[in-house]
């Protein structure tokens, strides 16, 4: 009798298929074209986006004016597009903010000792207990309505609900059949660490980068729009909607198509983001 032996080569891993779903191709144009606004927006805008002109001041979408003009005569579109760098740099500002407080704090509540665990545990409870955005308008308040307090803001805002995940999967992973088995091996609390630990816990991570992006960009233009955020002349998103507000029922454009912009970069974000986790999770099985 013949005995035939096979590798085992771990956990069979799903060739990648290049054949995207609709959806997934329209959200990566959509992103690809805010993204290429924001590092270089002369290329796509038409106008100076701070240049006057009151004869044309309120007009409609029109060949000259691709989504209308402002109270003043600014064209819209352009201010739009240059608007972009702003609104897409405080929605990856702040994601990174609430990803560094939530790897802090997930960590420390689920793998520090008890005198450090419990008092995060009670801090991510209490945390949680606040609406995202009354969060972050309490920092506002205490910040300042600018650019930089609006990043600050809804990052600390959002960031509780990471750590939640952060604490989670860590309680998950330091459980896990692999890491018992390497600590009996002897390995080092560092090694363990750095080499189990840490990098499963953050795979599931990189999904929500995506889908992070997308949200911290509406909740800092609900911001503006309320006033606590970027002010006018700037061209950032919710200042463009707090500054139209006023004409709103003579200019529509100025509230209908910023608002636009918003949700286009978030569902396209969220789109990307959970096709990765989608994917991510199709490959470990």
């Amino acid at each position: 009798m013949t005995t035939h032996f096979t590798d085992y080569a771990g956990p069979r891993i799903t060739r990648f298929s290049w054949q995207l779903p609709l959806s997934v191709l329209l959200s990566a144009i959509v992103a690809l074209f805010f993204i290429v606004a924001a590092i270089a927006p002369g290329v796509l805008a038409t106008h100076d986006p701070f240049s006057t002109n009151l004869y044309r001041a309120l007009q409609a979408p029109s060949w000259a004016n691709w989504l209308g003009t402002d109270d003043i005569g600014r064209d819209l579109y352009s201010r739009i597009i240059w608007g972009t760098r702003q609104s897409l740099l405080i929605g990856i500002g702040a994601m990174a903010i609430a990803l560094l407080g939530a790897v802090v704090l997930g960590f420390s509540a689920a793998l520090g000792r008890r005198w450090l665990a419990e008092p995060v545990n009670r801090l991510l409870e209490i945390l949680l207990a606040f609406p995202t955005l009354l969060l972050a308008l309490l920092f506002v308040a205490l910040l300042g309505p600018s650019a930089s307090s609006l990043l600050i803001s809804v990052g600390i805002g959002t960031a509780p609900g990471y750590a939640r995940l952060v604490r989670a999967q860590a309680l998950q992973v330091k459980q896990s059949g692999y890491v018992e088995a390497a600590r009996a091996l002897g390995h080092p609390w560092p090694r363990l660490f750095t080499q189990h630990i840490a990098p499963n816990v953050f795979r599931p991570l990189f999904s929500l980068v995506a889908l992070g992006i997308g949200q911290s960009v509406v909740w800092a233009s609900g911001l503006s729009f309320l006033g606590l955020g970027v002010v006018p002349p700037s061209p950032e998103w919710g200042a463009l909607l707090e500054a139209g507000k006023i004409n709103v029922t003579v200019a529509w454009w100025l509230e209908v198509l910023p608002g636009i912009a918003i949700v286009l970069v978030a569902l396209s974000f969220t789109q990307i983001g959970r096709y990765i986790q989608q994917r991510a999770e199709g490959e470990t099985r």
